[in-house]
């Protein structure tokens, strides 16, 4: 019986081992951890969003890397297919905002189970607290792995499922990295992605805590617009967080390697200009005996109303009464695009994903074999691809775990 060792006993590598097996073959999977899918456990902050009922096309326009690249594999394991499977082993589902698919439980360690299930009922051999120091090969062909006991296993087929940098607490520590080095392979320069922006601004840190909805945030580079957004954020003590500046930041990095970008917040992004105008001027006559700082609390956030009087540069006791058009037109322009820097992101350990990674162009994209080894296979997070939130990335690591399953 043909043998094959996966290592990596995430997303990607429990549906690479499960589907070898389930093909017939005699499969070891090597988890270094003392417990199987520990970044499944914390996806969906707990929750585990599985993946997103787009069809196929839709899933893959929300493909920020190498695109192209995962067509054999999100055709040949669907959405839906991921969702057969979980429920064939218990795990009830269903879909939230943005399309998005949870357990109904709202539990990861349920995805986590079901997955295991489907390993143990085709009998692949999972060994914890397993960690390979290194993969062996000759004259091109994979032999086999040494683990960091210097026990070597052998193998005919090797698949590589060992995620990339980000959540280090979780196992991935960028060991599959080496391993392709080894092997002759490129590895794209490693980046965070879906990560926290830091910003330059000092009054952000007064708002740290506060979350906005239905805001638009705007980046450009260089006067050009980058990237636009719309949807939910949320301040920190070192800039910006939360659901639009994570899928912002895929679309950043090229430019932060340059430079700093420019930013802006659209507080009221379903107003234009005039409406918008119409609606102060409306406050302002509600009220007109009032102090300026006392007169946005209809408009905005208590927590951002000295931030964007500050900004103004209009007194803050200023009675609105007296506040000019002038001065007027400059709270407008603060309320429709409040001016920020974002100077870097956060570390690759505080990312999401890794942007980065094995570069595919030296991979069999119909079976994510290496073109420059026989029998090595890699699957998920250590290839140079990425997708954005909305259960993207975790159908990623299932899809290429699959194709490589039934290719072994």
């Amino acid at each position: 019986m043909e043998s094959v060792i996966v290592v990596g006993g995430g997303a990607s590598g429990m549906l690479a081992a499960g589907t070898a097996a389930a093909q017939g073959k005699s499969v070891i999977l090597l988890e270094k951890n003392e417990k199987l899918g520990k970044k499944i456990y914390i996806t969906g902050k707990g929750r585990c969003n599985i993946t997103n009922t787009g069809d196929v096309e839709e899933l893959l326009q929300n493909i920020t890397r190498n695109r192209n690249f995962l067509y054999s594999a999100f055709y040949s394991f669907t959405n839906d297919d991921i969702l057969q499977l979980l429920h064939r082993y218990g795990v009830a589902t269903k879909v939230e905002r943005g399309n998005r698919v949870f357990p109904c439980s709202d539990k990861s360690s349920d995805v986590i189970k079901a997955l295991s299930t489907y390993m143990d009922s085709h009998h692949v051999d999972v060994r914890l607290r397993s960690e390979v120091k290194d993969i062996l090969y000759a004259d091109g062909i994979v032999k086999g792995v040494r683990l960091v006991n210097n026990q070597v296993l052998s193998c005919s087929k090797l698949i590589i499922a060992t995620g990339g940098l980000s959540y280090p607490v979780t196992g991935s520590t960028g060991d599959g990295y080496a391993f392709a080095k080894k092997a002759g392979h490129h590895v794209v320069p490693l980046k965070p992605a879906l990560v926290p922006l830091e910003t330059e601004e000092q009054w952000i840190r007064d708002l740290q805590g506060l979350s906005l909805k239905n805001v638009t945030l705007q980046c450009y580079y260089q006067d050009k617009e980058v990237h636009k957004e719309f949807g939910e954020m949320i301040f920190t003590h070192f800039g910006i967080s939360g659901p639009i500046v994570l899928s912002t930041s895929n679309y950043l990095t090229k430019y932060l390697d340059k430079g700093r970008i420019k930013a802006s917040i659209d507080l009221k992004p379903a107003l234009d200009e005039d409406i918008l105008d119409k609606r102060i001027q409306r406050d302002f006559d509600k009220y007109s005996r009032k102090q300026l700082k006392n007169a946005l609390d209809d408009l905005l956030p208590g927590k951002l109303i000295p931030v964007v009087i500050r900004l103004s540069g209009i007194p803050e006791d200023k009675f609105v009464n007296q506040i000019s058009k002038e001065e007027r037109k400059i709270l407008l322009k603060l309320i429709s695009g409040l001016p920020l820097t974002i100077t870097g992101t956060r570390p690759i350990k505080e990312a999401i994903i890794t942007s980065g990674g094995i570069d595919v162009k030296e991979i069999n994209p119909s079976t994510m074999e290496s073109k420059k080894i026989s029998g090595l296979y890699f699957v998920g997070e250590v290839l140079d691809v990425e997708g954005l939130t909305g259960g993207y990335n975790l159908q990623i690591a299932f899809s290429t775990g699959y194709l490589a399953g039934i290719s072994v």
